[in-house]
């Protein structure tokens, strides 16, 4: 059996790395005493299958990971109880919210996510300023950004992985709601904060939602 798990990431634990993260999760399924599947080998490894990593620092509300159960049926949990058993184990800022049975031949989260939304919130910046640059962003044909990967200098477009661009005011500012694209590789909010060229830094980021498109 194969189970879906969704949960949050938020407060002080937004500091902790993707490994850290996959260590937590590792020793919570023990904890719990799930029935999750081991890997073959010298140095067996939990079956834990985790979805596009969220960068260091940044909140989430829509994170997941796909965990492979072994045993008999009777042995195994309900896979809507999997949240609940998971949820005592794991730090604060860390919340299990869902659980699901996978079918059988299900895309990987890495090949099935085509699409991230995240939530910027800006304290000073005004509506008409995040309106205007939203626009811009929207309506130019390029949007390069200089990277470096393997050690050299590379220039990329991100243009094609903003889909999305809306203002919205709350009660303690603005929020900038942005969809963007992960295929051929996910775009990093750092990335599109360096396009944008705003005088004020987020007061937070948090990934909202991750996307799948299927048929």
């Amino acid at each position: 059996m194969e189970v879906r798990i969704r949960y949050a990431k938020v407060g002080k634990v937004r500091f902790l790395s993707h490994r850290d993260m996959a260590r937590v999760v590792e020793r919570a399924v023990r904890r719990a005493g799930l029935p999750v599947a081991y890997s073959q080998g010298f140095s067996p490894r939990a079956k834990l299958h985790f979805g596009l990593a969220l960068s260091t620092g940044y909140e989430s509300y829509a994170e997941y990971l796909d965990v492979d159960f072994d045993g008999a049926a009777e042995d195994l949990p309900e896979a809507e109880a999997v949240a609940g058993l998971l949820q005592p184990h794991v730090p604060p800022g860390i919340e299990v919210t869902a659980s699901r049975t996978l079918e059988p031949g299900t895309p990987s989260l890495q090949d099935a996510v085509t699409s991230s939304t995240w939530e910027f919130s800006l304290l000073d910046s005004s509506i008409d300023e995040l309106t205007a640059c939203a626009n811009r962003l929207l309506e130019a044909d390029e949007l390069p950004v200089e990277l470096v990967r393997k050690g050299k200098q590379v220039r990329e477009d991100l243009r094609p992985l903003l889909l999305s661009m809306d203002v919205e005011r709350d009660h303690q500012g603005s929020r900038l709601i942005v969809e963007l694209g992960t295929k051929p590789r996910s775009v990093r909010p750092s990335e599109l904060l360096d396009v944008m060229s705003l005088d004020e830094q987020p007061a937070g980021v948090i990934r909202t939602h991750q996307w799948i498109q299927s048929d």
